[in-house]
């Protein structure tokens, strides 16, 4: 829990010059300080069977060029203003913390067995779809780091909207057996950057987060791709973050500067394990005037 306090302590002397973010959980720039401390089988189609993934996919790069090849291509329509990677020319403002961020999460798999990464905040609109989007567009800028970014928020997403594209067919309808892992990824024009949709709206969310899909999928795509970013919802509403939490291999907190009650922080970080918890992502720091 020091780590927490830490951040938001440095966070007071802290300011930064972005601003501009226009996508609704982001009202300001980003800063992200150093989280302390704070790391194919070919593929056999049967007749009539649907695309999927194998069971025990391995290593092969061209069975996996081919496999993924088979995900849908997808022309995305990204908000530049919020996706920082996406322009014919970067943005500067933020685009450096996210390069620092990444290289603290190398750092970190040094250590530690890191591929799944759970990005959630304590409360809603803090920011952690704008840091979860960003975070795996600036990954899949590393030549041959196949990335893949999922919006597992069932209950509110956003990340369809801000890249452009549709949000079905997606994670709820693969978590509902309606659809197939390669039917739901998507392939969008930034080169080795894959996505996965909320899908269409469902009830009972909780529950089919539970039912053992959720971890069949990251299971099944873990060896295939080098990172795999896991949007939640915000940890303190509903329990769907803590769950999905246990399906990754660490977990981010979006903390919103100036907004956030510490007391706040503190019970939404006791619902993750406290050796799962990476560090802390800082949003939102009023630019100097």
């Amino acid at each position: 829990m020091s780590r927490i306090r830490d951040v938001l302590k440095r966070a007071e002397l802290e300011r930064s010059i972005y601003d501009g973010i226009d996508l609704e959980e982001v009202e300001g720039q980003v800063s992200i300080p150093a989280p302390e401390p704070i790391s194919i089988t070919r593929i056999e189609d049967g007749v009539g069977s649907r695309p999927g993934l194998p069971a025990s996919p391995t290593s092969s790069p061209i069975a996996l060029d081919s496999m993924l090849a088979r995900c849908s291509p997808t022309t995305w329509k990204p908000d530049t203003n919020t996706m920082l990677f996406f322009g014919s020319e970067e943005q500067p403002e933020g685009t450096e913390e996210f390069r620092t961020l990444r290289s603290q999460l190398y750092g970190l798999r040094e250590k530690q067995s890191l591929r799944k990464i759970l990005v959630t905040s304590s409360m809603p609109k803090e920011g952690r779809s704008f840091v979860a989007a960003n975070l795996a567009q600036v990954m899949a800028r590393q030549p041959g780091c196949r990335v893949l970014l999922i919006d597992a928020d069932l209950r509110n997403p956003r990340l369809h909207s801000a890249l452009g594209t549709s949000a079905s067919p997606g994670l709820s309808e693969y978590l509902l057996g309606e659809a197939e892992d390669l039917e739901i990824i998507q392939r969008g024009q930034m080169q080795n950057l894959f996505f996965i949709a909320s899908g269409r709206a469902t009830s009972g969310q909780t529950e089919v987060i539970c039912n053992g899909r959720l971890k069949s999928l990251l299971d099944r795509t873990e060896s295939l791709f080098d990172w795999i970013v896991v949007d939640s919802p915000a940890a303190m509403p509903v329990t769907d973050s803590g769950l999905i939490a246990k399906f990754c291999d660490g977990v981010l907190i979006v903390v919103r500067s100036h907004s956030t009650p510490f007391d706040v922080v503190r019970k939404a970080q006791q619902r993750f394990r406290e050796e799962h918890i990476l560090g802390v992502v800082l949003n939102s720091i009023p630019a100097e005037s």
